[in-house]
């Protein structure tokens, strides 16, 4: 065997998602052969990939179809989250991928889906923080058990930095965090806009293959500020079945198809999609009407990144600071981590096929 034997073996090995194969996409490194033992490494778009064992099983038979059947393989797999930031990056400068999750009207579930989100990038080997921008209804410091806590700062090049506290591997930040529970927060739209903007440069994020970001609901200063501070990856809209859910999702994906919003959304997730009760887990009951975000999703020619059913454990999870992802419920947490591996997918797809990250630049009248 030789090097360009195990390279012409791999580049009849096609990725699953970008259609190319490896060898094209600069993905086998580290080639060692010692009789008939071959080494190599791919190295994966992102830690989260969920085509490993695909990829691997295909370039077992590429070589021992082609190069030899006796071959003894041994193939390391690493990663190199893609990323086509293309600003300064004075703001946020190691985080990769920026990712908005929004939805058009309240009470969807928008902050569970963050949460659960994040926890599932994060089980799969990926850096990853979440942002709490709902700024009048905070909710991320309670799913995370860190109600009551307070941040500490640091010293960072001679400006102090508010450090996010970390919680299950996750980076965490919440306007929860920082006022009394007890007071409502009563700020009129320049000083919300300050805060988010804090939220981003004086904070402590750190190095980031992913930076959820739980939006608050509906179109308005909020999402603005977002897009013109920081170069946001794309955005994944959160819906129920219902038809008036499903009305106010048209809002929030035709929202990033305005003039000057240079964000594209990268899919749609359904969340409270069945009921399944627990002493019933195969059984499902479509309670608010089925497949609803699936046809919106083909309606708007966007991903669809999967269905969370509706199951006590989740809300009870949030409740306690355990999020479902955490906890013990498999079918839940299976429903989340399925809807992470699609939402890495359609991040490799959105960078490998759209144009370069940039800050927006809101045109007049938006």
């Amino acid at each position: 065997m030789t090097e360009n034997d195990i390279l012409k073996a791999l580049s009849t090995v096609e990725e699953p998602d970008f259609k190319k194969d490896l060898v094209t996409l600069n993905m086998v490194k580290d080639i060692n052969i010692d009789n008939n033992k071959v080494s190599f490494t791919i190295i994966l778009t992102t830690p989260a990939c969920p085509l490993k064992d695909l990829i691997k099983v295909r370039c077992e038979k590429a070589i021992h179809s082609m190069v030899d059947e006796n071959a003894e393989i041994e193939i390391n797999f690493t990663s190199n989250t893609s990323s086509l930031r293309t600003d300064k990056k004075d703001v946020l400068k190691d985080v990769k991928n920026i990712i908005a999750v929004v939805s058009g009207k309240g009470g969807v579930g928008k902050s569970t889906v963050s949460a659960n989100l994040a926890l599932a990038l994060a089980a799969s080997g990926a850096k990853v923080g979440l942002m709490d921008a709902d700024i009048y209804g905070p909710s991320v410091h309670i799913m995370f058990g860190i109600r009551g806590e307070r941040p500490q700062m640091k010293d960072v090049d001679g400006k102090g930095k508010i450090v996010p506290i970390e919680r299950y591997g996750i980076k965490v930040m919440s306007i929860g965090l920082l006022v009394d529970e007890k007071q409502a927060v009563v700020w009129r739209g320049p000083m919300v806009s300050s805060a988010i903007r804090q939220f981003v440069t004086d904070v402590d994020w750190g190095e980031l293959d992913y930076l959820v970001i739980d939006m608050p609901p509906g179109t308005g200063d909020i999402h603005l500020t977002i897009v013109q501070t920081v170069p946001v990856t794309g955005a994944i809209v959160v819906t129920t079945p219902q038809l008036v859910a499903l009305a106010d999702a048209k809002k929030g994906i035709t929202m990033f198809n305005q003039g000057g919003l240079k964000v594209p959304v990268i899919g749609l997730v359904e969340n409270m999609s069945y009921f399944t009760p627990a002493e019933l887990p195969e059984n499902k009951y479509y309670i608010f009407g089925k497949e609803g975000g699936k046809k919106l999703a083909e309606e708007f020619d966007i991903t669809f990144l999967g269905e969370i059913p509706l199951v006590q454990s989740i809300r009870e999870g949030g409740d306690i600071g355990v999020p479902v992802m955490i906890g013990d419920d498999e079918i839940s947490k299976q429903a989340f981590t399925e809807f992470g591996d699609n939402a890495v997918r359609a991040i490799s797809m959105r960078n490998a096929e759209l144009p370069a990250t940039e800050v927006s630049e809101i045109l007049e009248g938006v």
